[in-house]
């Protein structure tokens, strides 16, 4: 390149005479580390791609095609409540409870199941554009994920786009399994990593990158894939996190690094 050294000393100048001009946008983002404070067991065979909390019901979606399914559990006895498996060639993807409708994606086949919460049973599905990958409800909008650095709002009825916003930083992620938190942020998978983001989703600022790696003991992690899968606790500041295929679900709290 062409001026190479003259535009470093340039660039090296502003910096100095301008503090936080050079500062990278990543690293306003708020390092937050994971405190176990409970696990539960996690059925082994789930492809986990969403976790929702409604009460003392605890929903979870799966992906696999021909494994895709959703399921309801009651949390204080481990008990199923109900199951529905998806048909090829639908691959499951998240999940979000939204007043009476319990809405559910698919990855690349570009239908969104409204299901009864109840009973899981199919009441309409609706069509989208692109990749669906994780899906959160929040103050009368759906958030939606498709695998990019941005978030796509929907209407939690009629599942149409109301807008969308791209994050401000971390401009590479990948988006995957969200939860919409009580205090109005959304905590988001980053896929394939074992980092959760804390976003604005009003503004696409990450607040918070939490690391979640180590979770999993080594002699554990045969036969298991990503870490996915994040439900906050109502009413508390804990958090059910877990992965695809993982034997273990982990209650924790982020706290700072």
């Amino acid at each position: 390149m062409k001026h190479t050294r003259r535009t470093w000393v340039v660039t090296a100048l502003v910096c100095l005479l301008v503090p936080g001009a050079c500062a990278n946008a990543d690293d306003a983002a708020e390092r937050r580390a994971v405190e176990v404070l409970t696990t539960h067991p996690h059925d082994p065979g789930a492809f986990t791609q969403g976790l929702e909390i409604d009460g003392e019901v605890l929903y979870e979606g799966t992906g696999m095609v021909g494994q895709s399914d959703v399921r309801s559990v009651d949390r204080s006895s481990g008990a199923e409540l109900a199951r529905v498996e998806l048909p090829p060639p639908f691959f499951g993807e998240g999940i979000t409870l939204a007043g009476d409708t319990l809405w559910q994606l698919t990855w690349q086949e570009g239908v969104a199941f409204a299901r009864d919460p109840r009973t899981l049973a199919e009441k309409r599905r609706v069509s989208y554009q692109g990749e669906g990958w994780g899906l959160c409800h929040q103050d009368g909008r759906l958030v939606m994920s498709d695998g990019s650095a941005t978030l796509t709002f929907r209407d939690p009825v009629t599942f149409a786009v109301t807008g969308s916003v791209a994050l401000t930083s971390h401009t590479d992620t990948r988006l995957n399994e969200l939860e919409c938190a009580e205090d109005g942020s959304v905590y988001a998978n980053a896929w394939p990593t074992e980092q959760i983001l804390r976003i604005d989703p009003d503004a696409g600022r990450v607040l918070s990158v939490i690391d979640a790696s180590g979770l999993l003991p080594a002699d554990r992690r045969a036969g298991t894939d990503v870490l996915n899968g994040i439900a906050q606790i109502p009413g508390t500041d804990r958090f059910l996190i877990t992965g695809k295929y993982w034997p273990t679900a982990f209650e924790v709290r982020f706290v700072p690094a």
